[in-house]
């Protein structure tokens, strides 16, 4: 009598270890959506091109949206990475003609690891919430880009466009795009960091309790501003690595990826009160929302229709973490 039980305790603890999981629902979300369009429109659904696509996108938008993850978990939240985007885009772009694409490179993202920098001085010794202090900056980056260009498009040089280093973030590989493998490899990294190293532990104990870690001699300032310098250069990261996929810039780029890159986060299961959040979760919120974006566009249905489904999946998704993390005791 006693052998079933057994056998149900297997089966039963690591499905009750997977609910716990912060991501658990973006699991299931992630595959229920590939079921769905694909049975719903199977022809253009099972395209490679329409793979391309959505790896294409979900490139741009993980990059950002794992920046997020690391930021959202110290318990503190940017809003400037859109502008951030935009601004080193067009800051590598538009100094290449001057410094070559390396040191353009280079340039580009210091200057986003002195956004980042300049961000966690507001909050951490200014006193500034990071909502304030990130939504002042995203207006004022969004301004800078408008002064600088005066609303002109910019493009490459066909030497910049064939140099080896904007091929290594913009050209392909086994015919996937290179930025989609630069995200993969993010990805895992970030994972290894956030979950096997001591900077991980520190930021997960500072967004849980920020009082215990410090009793327990976290350095909670330097731990932040590590995570807020790390989010804008991976949304730098992003800009570049759209640059180098289509060499030509406007100034509206990347205006709302800050909305979608906390919405691939939130849905992910990372938690906008800190400490609870994987970087899985944010990698497969980036990919359901490309999804749906991608099919959405197949469908022919207007832009507006995707912004309505974010506003929804964002509330959503809060609302499951929030209930998740009251039943595992988070």
């Amino acid at each position: 009598m006693r052998a079933p039980a057994v056998g149900i305790q297997h089966v039963t603890r690591p499905l009750t270890r997977f609910r716990k999981r912060p991501d658990a629902a973006i699991v299931l979300g992630t595959i229920l959506v590939f079921l769905v369009f694909g049975a719903v429109d199977p022809e253009s659904w099972f395209q490679f091109f329409t793979m391309i696509n959505i790896t294409r996108y979900a490139a741009i938008l993980g990059l950002l949206a794992i920046g997020q993850t690391i930021v959202i978990l110290s318990r503190e939240i940017d809003l400037s990475v859109g502008s951030v985007y935009g601004i080193v885009a067009i800051a590598f772009i538009a100094s290449e003609p001057t410094l070559g694409v390396p040191l353009s490179l280079l340039a580009a993202l210091m200057l986003a690891a002195a956004i980042g920098l300049l961000n966690a001085l507001l909050v951490l010794r200014g006193g500034i919430s990071s909502m304030i202090a990130t939504l002042g900056a995203l207006f004022f980056y969004r301004g800078i880009i408008y002064v600088t260009t005066g609303g002109t498009v910019m493009r490459f040089s066909q030497g910049a466009r064939a140099h080896w280093l904007t091929q290594a973030f913009g050209g392909q590989w086994l015919r996937l795009d290179n930025a989609f493998l630069w995200f993969m490899l993010i990805a895992v990294l970030a994972s290894l960091v956030l979950y096997h190293s001591r900077f991980g532990n520190h930021l997960l104990a500072v967004g849980g309790d920020e009082t215990t870690a410090l009793a327990r001699g976290v350095t909670v300032v330097r731990t932040k501003t590590i995570a807020f310098v790390a989010c804008s250069l991976l949304a730098g990261l992003s800009g570049i690595v759209t640059i180098a996929q289509n060499p030509q810039t406007h100034v509206t780029l990347g205006m709302q990826l800050e909305l979608e890159s906390i919405a691939a986060a939130v849905i992910g299961g990372t938690q906008l009160g800190g400490g609870r959040g994987t970087v899985l979760g944010s990698v497969l919120g980036t990919f359901f929302l490309t999804a749906v974006r991608s099919e959405m566009i197949t469908l022919g249905a207007p832009p507006s229709w995707y912004t309505a489904f974010v506003g929804i999946a964002l509330l959503l998704g809060a609302t499951i973490n929030t209930v998740m993390a009251r039943r595992s005791g988070a």
